[in-house]
């Protein structure tokens, strides 16, 4: 007759329950897929930086519907509306942006966007480069005997109006979408599967999303895509956003403002030259605009090796932002405070 008062229960300790060793393995492994060496995964970091953005987008447009009475006004491409929503989406970016770099122990200046370098030299380099690249790519274009330049259609002050209102609009679309697609996003999935790959996923989700616009073609798609896969490189090179936003905005100012052409099946009211062109799509971009264009491909490869040679040292991203020891110091935090 065995002792009843003997073996490993004597003590009066309780079993472990049956489950246990299976529901720690489960929280192990939830916990494996959720979080990495460094902290939450990039991928689940991106996720949250989406909801916060989608949330906001969300919450301004029941905004504008409620002030508009339940009706929302019809779509006009104007400088004015132009500069409105896309400073509003660049400000949802920035502050999605913000609370993710609260949560990460981060700066804003990590994620491409360094106050410090606002519009110096190399927004202006930026600039100077997108302007003059949009001008090769219309005299190429003249050269093969598909465009003609048109008279100036703008007179008196309202060339400087609409000069000064389409650079705050185009302005903000550089902000919006460099800081968009190459801001948060393009650092958090550096981290995740390292620069290349990230930009090179990045740039075709860009290139997709234009050709949801009216007029849009399959090649002005592919090239939006490669200047968005260019415009990763001047960030990998230069380290920042600021040479990107020039040349983007300044490309677009160009192309839309001063020689009024189309940019994705749109022209903008009040254009200084009333451009034309004739002759095949493949070399006008047809409807599309010059960035349907095949020239438009040939330009970015010629951009690409200049920037490349010219841009020889990898500086993004900042190994000071990769670092765990910043992360370390203080738990993250889901809420920040100061919101």
């Amino acid at each position: 007759m065995s002792d009843m008062n003997s073996g490993p229960l004597a003590d009066g300790a309780p079993a472990p329950p049956p489950s246990e060793p299976k529901q720690e393995a489960l929280e192990a492994w939830v916990t494996k897929g959720f979080m990495g060496p460094d902290g939450i995964r990039a991928g689940w970091r991106l996720l949250i930086f989406l909801i916060i953005v989608a949330a906001l987008v969300a919450g301004l447009s029941l905004i504008t519907l409620s002030l508009s009475h339940g009706k929302l006004p019809k779509p006009e491409f104007t400088p004015q509306i132009a500069l409105l929503s896309e400073a509003a989406l660049f400000f949802i970016v920035l502050f999605a942006s913000w609370v993710m770099s609260k949560m990460e122990h981060r700066r804003i200046a990590d994620y491409g966007l360094p106050l410090r370098g606002a519009f110096g030299g190399k927004f202006w380099q930026g600039a100077a480069i997108g302007f003059a690249s949009i001008a090769a790519l219309l005299v190429s274009m003249k050269l093969a005997g598909v465009f003609s330049f048109g008279e100036i259609s703008l007179h008196g002050a309202s060339i400087l109006k609409y000069a000064a209102a389409w650079g705050a609009a185009f302005l903000f679309v550089g902000f919006f979408e460099e800081f968009g697609f190459r801001g948060y996003a393009l650092f958090t999935l550096t981290t995740g599967m390292k620069f290349w790959p990230a930009a090179i996923l990045l740039s075709a989700i860009f290139g997709l999303i234009h050709h949801s616009n009216p007029g849009e073609s399959w090649v002005g798609a592919f090239n939006a895509g490669a200047v968005g896969l260019l415009f990763c490189l001047i960030v990998r090179r230069t380290g920042d956003l600021w040479m990107a936003i020039g040349f983007h905005a300044a490309w677009d100012w160009g192309e839309s403002y001063f020689y009024g052409v189309p940019d994705s099946g749109l022209i903008t009211p009040g254009h200084l030259f009333s451009a034309r062109f004739s002759g095949p799509a493949w070399l006008t971009g047809g409807t599309v605009g010059p960035e349907g264009s095949w020239l438009c491909a040939a330009l970015l490869v010629i951009l690409w090796v200049i920037f490349a040679l010219w841009l020889r040292e990898a500086k993004y991203p900042n190994p000071d932002a990769l670092s765990p020891k910043r992360r370390t110091e203080e738990p993250p935090v889901l809420f920040p405070t100061g919101l």
